[in-house]
């Protein structure tokens, strides 16, 4: 269901919260986060994701995500899973300019095989349909952006409503991207230590006995950090400073 401000509005047509003037008001990745909730509400999809394109098996799917409302639970099993890479997404979206629609299947890898899951982790976390554009920086790197959720619109005037949405979207989060670490706060060595072993995949206690502090004080780390990268969980703090370079 689309919420209650948005019901009226009619089909084609963007929001007010995607106008040009609210975006131009757009400073931090947490506003730009906020926007696409709303944006996927409005076309009554759950859930939304901005990724790099993938380079081979390089990194996993956490490290290339960049803004996401996934829970952390489902993004943990889709990365232990490691098939982003190899997906029906990528291979997709690589192949066209135009959306591309998929259901439960199209996180899946595209070489069929044995059953590796991916299918039934959709089904679970209602990412049964799913509607996906390409779009790239204004250097040129390719990213995917993925709107999903228990339908998708199929509409011709909403399918363009919501690609020109992810569009504006892109180029906001873009734009946070220049602003760096001048706009922030300056991570301590000890936060930053934190984030590269918790991007290596360790936990707070495994953290905590390979700098040799407590567990509390990994905790204290991460918060700090999220606090000064804008990011509202350690993921996104995770995301952020590998943008940044600064892990």
């Amino acid at each position: 269901m689309r919420d209650t401000d948005n019901a009226a509005t009619q089909h084609g047509r963007l929001p007010e919260f995607l106008s040009g003037t609210a975006l131009a008001r757009v400073q931090t990745d947490y506003e730009v986060l906020q926007l696409m909730r709303r944006c996927a509400n409005h076309f009554g999809l759950s859930y939304f994701l901005v990724a790099r394109f993938p380079e081979a098996e390089k990194q996993s799917f956490s490290e290339r995500l960049l803004v996401s409302n996934w829970p952390a639970e489902l993004v943990r099993a889709y990365d232990e899973l490691g098939v982003f890479h190899a997906s029906r997404l990528v291979a997709d979206v690589a192949a066209t300019k135009r959306p591309v629609h998929g259901d439960q299947d199209l996180l899946a890898p595209k070489a069929k095989g044995p059953d590796s899951g991916v299918a039934e982790l959709a089904v679970r976390h209602d990412l049964t349909r799913s509607i996906a554009f390409l779009l790239h920086s204004t250097s040129g790197e390719p990213f995917i952006v993925v709107f999903s959720g228990k339908q998708a619109p199929h509409e011709l005037d909403d399918v363009a409503a919501l690609y020109f949405g992810a569009v504006q979207l892109f180029e906001c989060l873009e734009q946070t991207f220049a602003s760096g670490p001048a706009s922030r706060e300056k991570l301590s060595s000890r936060e930053i230590e934190c984030l590269r072993w918790a991007a290596a995949g360790k936990s707070s206690d495994e953290i905590a006995i390979i700098l040799g502090i407590s567990a509390y004080t990994v905790s204290s780390y991460f918060k700090t950090a999220t606090k000064k990268l804008g990011a509202v969980n350690r993921m996104q703090a995770i995301a952020s400073a590998m943008r940044l370079k600064l892990i």
